[in-house]
């Protein structure tokens, strides 16, 4: 059993992932801060900057350090915030990483197509002749 486990957690694919989720991780805090500390404050200077934590259902007013919070009830507001975040963040991750990689990918491509296809082996030239005297 213990082999059994070795062999699966040394495959290449768990490896992969396990890379991937590292990877992952460092790259999220840089959009992550890239979002806070750059589109944010852009936001904020042009459109104010969205805050809808105080929309909430049946929540009540309490103090906690010396601050007003609203505790209990549904918290839409807070929802809606992760919402406004999630889609400026997906924003930038699509104009900043999606859009220039897959301009520059199909830039790629294009010089593929251009290229000249190889040349046809001897093989498969022989191996098409006999088909088609075979067809006849």
């Amino acid at each position: 059993m213990l082999n059994e486990f070795k062999s699966f957690v040394l495959k290449g694919n768990v490896l992969d992932l396990a890379v991937g989720v590292i990877i992952g991780g460092a790259f999220g805090k840089i959009v992550d801060s890239m979002v806070k500390d750059v589109i944010m404050p852009l936001v904020g200077k042009f459109g104010g900057q969205p805050d809808f934590s105080s929309i909430a259902i049946g929540a009540t007013k309490v103090m906690k350090d010396g601050k007003e919070v609203l505790e209990g009830g549904i918290m839409i507001g807070n929802f809606l915030n992760a919402v406004v975040g999630f889609l400026i963040l997906a924003a930038v991750v699509f104009f900043v990483i999606v859009k220039p990689a897959n301009a520059l990918l199909s830039g790629m491509k294009k010089k593929e197509e251009a290229a000249p296809p190889p040349p046809t082996p001897d093989d498969v030239k022989l191996l098409t002749e006999i088909r088609d005297l075979l067809k006849k």
